[in-house]
């Protein structure tokens, strides 16, 4: 598994595509293996997704059209065999982006040139017949809905067994990690390391294991200054970071057994569902990390947002941790 800290590769799609062969290099090939590719299949999302139909040469590719509305083109393997990609080329066609990308150029063949074969695959081309099927604006409000749950889901193994109550997350011990003991980085914008422990506190981060060593000459804290393409053991809640004693407190369920691989954290785009910070029960006065006096002179400060996706509903429920 890698942290890709981000819901989309828009932004990034030359370490998307490192992150993949990263993956696809662990595939031992004994199992069968299913590709659940994005959503994202206009523009340079069509230009990426045929990059990786070329690139990691499937036995089957299943494409599911949309209701009313042809999306585009079949996949078929003598499309693909002509198209251009973002960085690999169809047959006698330039490349669509000229770059120097070593994931695209360690993916050539033997012989140093791209193979320009008509790739072998049979597609399963599904067009659904019941209305509504596949509107891009409802998919976005679903993954996000079904993000955060997934991220509650998480947190709710740090919950003890038969416990009668749900226990609010400050009510946990974190785990006291120095400074020096880990890397730091945030992935998806460039912070001032004046800032960077303003970013990192109260932020969702992978727990990673990077090769190098950690060297540290003082306390810390250590630096990244580009973003590792390596294994993500788990995730966690950077809940407090304490200045004078160097430490960072992280909540986590990942068992002791493997944090003592991480030796890194990732910060990315992916933050905590907006119930785990104003839900806290059991507080009194002001409720922690939130705050209606903030600088928004201040890179990344502005105020929670709200999901106006769906009407309001005569009923209403309460987010928990589980």
């Amino acid at each position: 598994m890698v942290y890709y800290g981000q819901t989309s590769c828009e932004q990034d799609t030359e370490r998307y595509i490192d992150v993949v062969k990263y993956v696809f290099n662990s595939y031992k090939k004994e199992v069968p293996l299913v590709i659940n590719t994005m959503g994202w299949v206009k523009g340079e999302g069509l230009l990426l997704l045929t990059d990786m139909i070329r690139l990691l040469a499937p036995t089957h590719v299943v494409q599911m059209d949309v209701y009313d509305w042809k999306a585009m083109d079949p996949l078929t393997p003598e499309y693909v065999h002509l198209a251009p990609g973002l960085y690999t080329k169809g047959k006698q066609q330039g490349k669509s982006k000229q770059t120097n990308l070593s994931a695209a150029e360690s993916w050539k063949s033997s012989e140093g040139e791209e193979d320009t074969s008509v790739p072998d695959y049979k597609l399963l081309y599904i067009h659904p017949e019941f209305p509504r099927a596949g509107v891009a604006g409802e998919a976005r409000v679903h993954s996000s809905i079904l993000r955060d749950m997934s991220i509650l889901g998480y947190l709710g193994h740090l919950q003890p067994p038969h416990t009668g109550s749900v226990l609010p997350l400050h009510s946990f011990v974190p785990y006291q990690v120095p400074f020096n003991a880990v890397a730091l980085r945030v992935i998806h914008t460039d912070v001032a390391p004046t800032n960077i422990m303003y970013a990192v506190n109260a932020s969702w981060v992978g727990l990673c294991r990077i090769p190098d060593e950690i060297r540290c000459q003082n306390d810390g804290p250590v630096l990244l200054t580009q973003t590792p393409v390596c294994d993500c053991l788990g995730f966690g809640i950077v809940r407090g970071v304490e200045m004078e004693k160097k430490l960072y407190h992280v909540l986590t369920p990942v068992p002791p057994e493997n944090l003592r691989q991480v030796n890194c954290l990732l910060l990315g785009n992916i933050a905590i569902p907006n119930c785990v910070l104003v839900s806290q029960e059991g507080i009194e006065g002001e409720i922690p990390y939130v705050t209606s006096e903030y600088n928004y002179n201040i890179l990344g400060a502005g105020k929670l947002k709200k999901k106006k996706h769906f009407k309001k509903r005569e009923y209403s429920y309460q987010c928990d941790y589980t």
